[in-house]
């Protein structure tokens, strides 16, 4: 019979996880749902999705030796190891207790989060409906930032459509946006939110290279007229 603690497997070779979920769960970030699904991508990938959520009913094998019930524990610790280190210090300490299984500490983010998602939803929706382009250095600034907030709504089952998010976009306009903006309203249907930025960026950056030209214009003429002398 073949030794079982001497078989590879793929979980054992990860060096550092954060290569492969590249978020960081914080409490404040609402980013739960990205975080899992790819914290379950990475179990998937590497065979030990069975510790995050259980198989169904009959599907698991019956351990037979004290060896294959090492290997494992081995396997859990690694994927609990995984948890811990994609989560911030303060659900780090929140959630951690002695001789946790990695699948009670997911579930324990799992209730921290969902319990959550109604008050997240509200603070969410005030701070996407009263966001404005003057708070942002630019419009690509903005645009990600609503965009955030719209996927971050999603993650609390609070879902944005792609007319609200434009609409909004809209709505937070300065006035040097202004005639893009009465250009997507009067569109039907309103163009996707990606065409909507396309557009937002493009006039941006038509705005700043006039007023560039308009400010090189006058430093020219102020420097002709401070050096001409008239002829005497």
């Amino acid at each position: 019979m073949s030794d079982f603690k001497s078989t590879f497997h793929p979980a054992l070779v990860v060096s550092n996880i954060k290569t492969h979920i590249y978020v960081t769960l914080e409490m404040e970030n609402v980013h739960y749902a990205t975080w899992a699904e790819l914290f379950k991508i990475c179990c998937r990938s590497h065979r030990v999705i069975h510790h995050i959520i259980p198989l169904a009913a009959g599907k698991g094998k019956e351990l037979k030796t004290d060896d294959k019930k090492e290997f494992l524990e081995t396997l859990d610790a690694t994927v609990l190891s995984w948890i811990y280190a994609t989560i911030s210090s303060n659900l780090l300490h929140t959630i951690m207790e002695p001789d946790s299984t990695s699948i009670e500490a997911w579930n324990r983010l799992r209730d921290i989060f969902q319990d959550n998602n109604n008050s997240r939803a509200v603070t969410l929706e005030q701070e996407f409906s009263t966001t404005d382009m003057e708070d942002f250095p630019n419009a690509s600034a903005y645009c990600q930032r609503l965009k955030v907030l719209s996927d971050q709504l999603k993650n609390v089952g609070s879902p944005v459509t792609n007319n609200r998010l434009v609409l909004q976009l809209v709505v937070g306009l300065i006035d040097a946006n202004s005639g893009v903006g009465t250009l997507i309203r009067q569109s039907n249907p309103l163009p996707l939110f990606y065409q909507a930025r396309s557009m937002f960026i493009l006039e941006e950056a038509g705005f700043t290279k006039k007023v560039a030209t308009v400010s090189n214009s006058v430093m020219i003429a102020n420097d002709t007229t401070t050096n001409f002398e008239p002829i005497q």
